[in-house]
């Protein structure tokens, strides 16, 4: 039987990573999330450098190394934004190629990045939703790292990468690593903002996840999205102290880490 949900983790390379510790310490805390599913007909595929120094993985996860490059593009300074949006595209998404490849039967693929969480209840939804196309979390949580606070985000799919689950045949994965071109690189894999669109184009739509699906960690040193911290994106900015109705919005979105939040996505005992 085909696994339900298969996670794929593309880990960046070693070179580019200012703390390769931070990075490690928030894997393992990410490989925890995703080990704490109710329904265990899952696998998980980190993929990462030849040489990465990698936290010890549970059972149902796998390691893929691959030889790729450094991006010389990992940071947007002095670089074309579109260069350097089009770099991390390939960097990633040729990552997460080599891990579906690795991993083809499965009925749904999922992509990880390597700080986020995933609520414990995905595989089990999954698994009674079979046929779907697949789903964008459109709601979710921002956690700042290390913070005792969250805050609910309604358009999490266009903000966090962790926020696609899709039917495996909807990806048309080429038959080799080889023969994919750098455009269904990008745009396929490379990019979770582009992907929903082009296969509601061709039919086959993805649906709204019917509850918060991940948590979104910011604020940290290693972001490559270099997020902000918690408290100034969302409640200290002139933008917001500016429009009193906009922070009392905020204010409703907030949420308290409780026991509770730490079983279902943190991977909690």
């Amino acid at each position: 039987m085909k696994t339900f949900v298969t996670f794929i983790i593309p880990v960046r390379h070693q070179d580019n990573s200012k703390d390769w510790g931070l990075l490690k310490a928030n894997l393992t805390q990410t490989i925890a999330s995703i080990a704490a599913q109710t329904n265990k007909n899952w696998r998980a595929v980190i993929v990462a450098n030849e040489g990465a120094d990698l936290p010890d993985v549970p059972d149902g996860f796998e390691i893929v190394r691959v030889n790729f490059p450094p991006n010389t593009m990992h940071e947007q300074q002095g670089n074309d934004k579109e260069a350097y949006y089009d770099a991390f595209r390939i960097d990633k998404g040729r990552r997460v190629l080599k891990g579906m490849l690795h991993a083809r039967e499965t009925t749904f693929y999922m992509i990880v990045d390597d700080d986020d969480f995933v609520s414990n209840g995905l595989v089990e939804f999954v698994s009674q939703n079979i046929t779907a196309n697949g789903w964008k979390i459109n709601e979710g949580y921002i956690w700042g790292d290390g913070g005792n606070l969250l805050f609910i985000h309604h358009d999490f799919a266009n903000f966090c990468g962790t926020s696609l689950i899709i039917r495996a045949d909807l990806y048309h994965l080429p038959d080799s690593f080889e023969s994919a071109t750098d455009e269904y690189i990008k745009t396929m894999l490379g990019s979770h903002v582009r992907i929903g669109q082009i296969l509601a184009e061709k039919g086959s739509p993805l649906a709204s996840l019917p509850f918060r699906g991940a948590v979104y960690r910011i604020g940290h040193a290693g972001a490559h999205s270099k997020s902000p911290k918690f408290i100034n994106l969302y409640f200290l900015n002139k933008y917001l102290i500016l429009r009193p109705h906009k922070l009392l919005r905020n204010l409703f979105n907030l949420r308290f880490v409780d026991g509770a939040f730490k079983k279902k996505y943190f991977g909690a005992t």
